[in-house]
């Protein structure tokens, strides 16, 4: 069953979805090489509930976290731990909150450090990828479309897109439908309306698209063990442009000011 949101139900998202992207700005002021992802998750964590809000992801389906911190290879769902960063590590960080009645989820991919040119690549297509998918997120077009135009930008660049997990709908639950895949045939699928709310999220990795699940039961990570990005909006369809209720803005006015992480854009 599909949800359409009022524009009151809407700006309750945005709401949400910003408080996510301002939650992945104080991920941004403390990552460096040095610090562990699970102080990283004990950041968030404080921060959505100084806030009024509940992580999304912490309990959720028993995921032990607030964040989803998946390193390298690690595609997502990876679990904070006292592992540290290091140098050159590739960072995926996936936030989710509930505020409101109503949910808010993005991601984004963090250099740590100097990275390799070929990752610094790798990112900075992957987060092209989910503009090229949100430009197609308008009234009248289709799933398909979305889904094509992340494809298409990704494996032109010599990229690969991972195909077992997908975006999703959002609003009063965390994972509604629609389901929104990276890859997909331009024209087909669900017609686009106003009122419909998605999270597109790009996982595009550096070499095989195929990947496997760790033991722990959550990890994903590619079967190569080549590196992977993860770069996630929260959209609501419009009519001739979407209307992106998450924001990177905040990260990266973070970013700037830390000198241990490299922007992407």
């Amino acid at each position: 069953m599909l949800f359409y949101k009022t524009k009151e139900e809407i700006e309750l998202v945005r709401e949400s979805s910003l408080l996510v992207a301002k939650t992945l700005a104080e991920v941004a002021k403390a990552i460096r090489p040095g610090i562990t992802t699970l102080e990283l998750d004990r950041i968030a964590e404080e921060f959505i509930r100084d806030n009024a809000a509940t992580p999304a992801f912490l309990n959720y389906n028993g995921f032990p976290n607030s964040l989803c911190i998946s390193l390298n290879a690690q595609v997502v769902h990876g679990i904070p731990n006292k592992d540290v960063l290091k140098e050159g590590d590739v960072c995926s960080v996936d936030c989710g909150v509930l505020k409101n009645g109503f949910y808010g989820d993005s991601a984004y991919t963090f250099a740590v450090g100097e990275v390799s040119e070929e990752s610094a690549r790798l990112l900075k297509v992957t987060r092209e990828s989910l503009l090229k998918g949100i430009e197609n997120a308008i009234v009248g077009n289709r799933l398909g479309d979305i889904s094509s135009a992340v494809q298409e930008y990704a494996e032109s660049h010599g990229f690969s897109v991972v195909r077992e997990l997908v975006g999703h709908g959002i609003g009063r639950h965390l994972h509604e439908k629609p389901e929104v895949p990276n890859y997909g045939k331009r024209g087909s699928g669900l017609v686009l309306k106003e009122g419909l709310v998605i999270a597109i999220e790009p996982m595009i990795n550096m070499g095989t698209k195929a990947v496997v699940h760790e033991k722990d039961g959550w990890t994903v990570r590619t079967a190569d063990r080549k590196p992977s990005a993860h770069f996630e909006h929260t959209v609501a369809i419009g009519k001739g442009k979407a209307d992106i209720l998450s924001s990177f803005e905040f990260i990266e006015e973070a970013l700037k000011k830390n000198i241990n992480t490299k922007v992407t854009n």
